[in-house]
């Protein structure tokens, strides 16, 4: 699976409509709604869209006749096997009916062709694991961590002895970076979730 590394925009006109499509990163539903929210054009004659985040979708044909936009647009995410993405298809009417082909062809079309364009991630499964050690560790437990592939820091917080780390590793490295630090500090530090 692959997610999107940042918002993407493709614009086409097909038979006097103008179609955009906008491809965003999104986390959850809520995230979904808002950026559907905030994309969505109140002038356009219809804003259609499709979500996947892992097994849960969603998708609106806006008015548009039943499954010629909402599907063909969740098809093109699952086409490019991508997850956690939002796409939004904005019509503005230019007074020539596309028939329920051409609507699929059209919303479909617009999606892939943004989703194309956009660059994207290879989706890794992260973990969120905290580790509380002394300062006598710091150093060389921060060193090893940052040499990890795929590891992200998400915070350092001191306090009078120490510091405690939170970060993500993928799901299939949890285990085993759990095992370094161990060894690293001959069990001093205390790992959390």
């Amino acid at each position: 699976m692959y997610t999107l590394d940042q918002t993407e925009t493709f614009e086409q006109d097909i038979r006097k409509s103008r179609f955009r499509a906008i491809a965003c990163p999104v986390e959850s539903e809520a995230e979904a709604k808002a950026r559907l929210a905030e994309v969505s054009d109140t002038v356009a004659t219809h804003n259609c869209w499709a979500w996947r985040i892992g097994q849960a979708y969603r998708f609106s044909d806006d008015g548009e006749p039943s499954g010629t936009a909402g599907k063909p647009i969740l098809q093109a995410i699952d086409g490019q096997a991508l997850d956690r993405t939002l796409v939004v298809v904005t019509r503005w009417f230019g007074g020539i009916l596309l028939g329920s082909g051409g609507l699929i062809r059209a919303y479909g079309g617009t999606a892939a062709l943004c989703l194309r364009a956009a660059a994207k991630t290879e989706y890794v499964q992260r973990v969120a694991l905290s580790v509380s050690l002394g300062f006598s560790d710091l150093a060389l437990v921060k060193a090893r961590l940052a040499a990890l592939p795929g590891l992200v820091m998400d915070d350092e917080a001191y306090h009078d002895t120490g510091a405690r780390l939170s970060f993500r590793v993928p799901a299939d490295k949890a285990e085993e970076t759990g095992r370094l630090i161990v060894d690293l500090t001959s069990g001093r530090a205390e790992i959390g979730d």
